[in-house]
Order: C-alpha cells, then structure tokens, then sequence
C-alpha cells in the first residue's frame, strides 16, 4: 500500500495535520463545548417521530434550499434578537457551521485572496481558509483577549483582506466584542466580514449581537450553530445570517441537496421545543461564573468568559496538568495560548470532578 507522502496530493496540503480534539473513553468530558443535557425523553420522542415522518420519502431528495427549515431558524433569530426581522430568505443552513465557513471562503475566498483573524481565536478558521486555497492572515488580539477598534482598523488597512473572520464570544478565550469594535471593522473593510456567534446564546445579560447590524452593512455574514446551546451536537446543523445577495452568492457553491431530510425535520423539531432546549442555558451560565470565581479563588488568571467554557492558567508546563487530569477521568482542553487551558462547562458533578481533580493536579504541582 502507498503511503499519503507517495500520493499526488496538492502541495500546499503536504505536512499538515486533520483538525481534532481527543475523543477518549473518560468519565467526565470537558473538553468540545458540548451542552451537557440530553434531550429529555418527550423531546426523544418528539424526534422519533419526525424521522419517522420522513422515513418513508427517503427514495425522494429532501427539499434542495431547506425553505421552511430556513424560516423556522428565522423565527428563532427574530424572538432571540430584540429589534431584528429576518426572513427565510436572509438566512441560510448547512452540516455545520464549518461547512458555513467552507461555502464563505468558496464564495469570497479562493487564491489569490486574503482572510484575517484575530488570534487567539476559532482553530478552523485559518484551516478551512488554507484548504480554500484563501491566504491566512494571523492579527493579535490584545492581552484580555478583546479587540481594540483602533487596532482591528489597522490590521484591516495594512492587509486589505477579502474577508475578515470576528468570533464573539471567541473561542477559546471566551471574549464576547462590543459592537463598537465590529462596526470599525465593518468601516473599514473592503470585503466581507464574518462574525462567528456560534456560542451567542451563552453571553451575559447586555451584550448584544452582530445581528443589530446586518441591515446597515450588507457584506456583514453572522453565523450560529444549533450544536451548543441547542444541545444539537450530534444534528451537525450550523446556519447564517445575511442579506439576500450574499444568500444568493452562497447557492453558486452549495452542493445539491446537501441538508439530507432527517437533518432538516430533526432541526425543526428541535427548534419548534427551543424553550425546553435552551431551559439550561441560564444554568450553565451561573454554572460558568462559579467556575470562573473559583478558579480566581485557587489563584489561577482566568478569561472572562462569555461563552460556555473558561480559559485558565497560567501553567510553565500545561501538558503536565492536563495529563493529571486526565490520569482522574477529567478532560480538558489544550487549546489557544501556550500556558493556558480550557475546559466546558459541565453538570454540577461533573464541575465537582474536575474541581477535586484540578486541586490535586495543583497540590502536586507545589
């Protein structure tokens, strides 16, 4: 059998590495941003009989443009975001919110064009742009991990890219950005500018959306995904927010009939029980602010976080700590800055487990 360095691969794919976090066998994992909460048993049923629904039209392609899982994720938008009205037409689905960004830096990307990101920031960005074939631009954020306007102008000025990536909250870090820093960005861009809100539900009281700004500025895309707060992981549903134009734009790349038909009825189904799916949310966001208390307490630096996950540290040798937990059934992330950690928030146990862990990975430490 041949190797992959013995195929012809394209050469800018040589020497690289498939994005993935560790998927391991332990008692409590922290480590991917899950919603913790399973589906209670009336909405498993609720979904069952959704897919049954569609089980006997599978012989027959599902609906090619997804139009009334399109409105359905509209409504939710709408009721989410005081002020905005969005229709099906100004939103747009697809396996993910990667495949979101992949069908962006089809569209708007491409060689011969620029993408720049704020780092520390989502890993899959920089990934999906490389594939595309879409330059990597690497812009800092500053040392709490936010973004200054005057600084976000600059970056935009010296490289003139064909698309700006802004991820509020920010993975991993947590950040959430005010609207001010955006709107620079979006002044001062001359292409598209990509705001990831794949954690919005989880931001605190106050902070608003991107989605206030959509209809002033016509090459801004906002993103969501139903895999966090919707506890949809598993669904692998991501969806935007835009201006026809740009929906339109996206329709050139979309595969045909690339949202299968149990796709589409099970997110439906999730959304049409939203209250009872997102009912955690203010738990996990308690949840997270106690774990952000306590680790400040145990005299660790911790991000604010706006999310549901906390970056901690700072630790010289991070992979020792990490490899300490681990040895008792708790995993974490290795993820963003070199000295930092990140972990999801979990349910009441599993936050015990990893705070009895963490303290005596720490008194080890001593």
């Amino acid at each position: 059998m041949s190797s992959l360095s013995e195929l012809p691969i394209r050469d800018d794919l040589r020497g690289r590495e498939p994005y993935g976090a560790p998927q391991l066998d332990v008692p409590y994992a922290l480590n991917t941003n899950e919603n913790p909460y399973p589906p209670s048993e009336r909405l498993v049923k609720a979904l069952g009989e959704a897919v049954m629904d569609v089980a006997g039209t599978l012989n027959r392609y599902p609906d090619r443009d997804a139009t009334a899982l399109r409105e359905d994720l509209a409504a939710f938008l709408n009721a989410d975001t005081p002020g905005v009205a969005l229709t099906g037409r100004r939103v747009w689905a697809a396996n993910g919110s990667n495949e979101i960004i992949q069908q962006i830096l089809q569209v708007f990307g491409g060689p011969g064009r620029t993408a720049v990101g704020f780092e520390p920031s989502y890993s899959m960005h920089p990934i999906i742009t490389r594939v595309s074939g879409t330059r990597w631009v690497e812009a800092v954020r500053d040392e709490d991990f936010g973004i200054e306007p005057e600084r976000a102008i600059a970056a935009v000025r010296e490289h003139r890219p064909d698309i700006v990536f802004l991820t509020s909250p920010n993975n991993p870090t947590g950040t959430a950005l005010p609207l001010e820093a955006i709107e620079a960005v979006l002044e001062s861009a001359p292409g598209m500018v990509v705001v990831d809100e794949a954690y919005a539900e989880f931001r605190r009281r106050g902070t608003p959306s991107a989605l206030t700004l959509l209809d002033r500025y016509p090459r801004l895309i906002v993103t969501r995904t139903m895999s966090k707060a919707f506890a949809m992981a598993g669904t692998r549903l991501g969806y935007l927010a835009a201006g026809p134009a740009v929906v339109d734009a996206l329709l050139l790349v979309r595969l045909p009939y690339h949202l299968s038909a149990v796709t589409q009825a099970v997110a439906r189904t999730a959304l049409a029980h939203g209250e009872e799916l997102l009912g955690g949310v203010e738990a996990l966001r308690r949840d997270r602010d106690a774990i952000v208390a306590w680790l400040r307490a145990e005299g660790l630096t911790v991000a604010d976080s706006d999310a549901n996950f906390v970056l901690f540290g700072t630790f010289p040798d991070r992979r020792r700590v990490w490899e300490g937990l681990l040895a008792r059934g708790v995993l974490i992330r290795e993820v963003g800055p070199p000295e930092w950690l990140r972990v999801s928030v979990g349910t009441p146990a599993e936050m015990a487990a990893f705070r009895t862990a963490l303290r005596e990975v720490l008194k080890e430490s001593l």
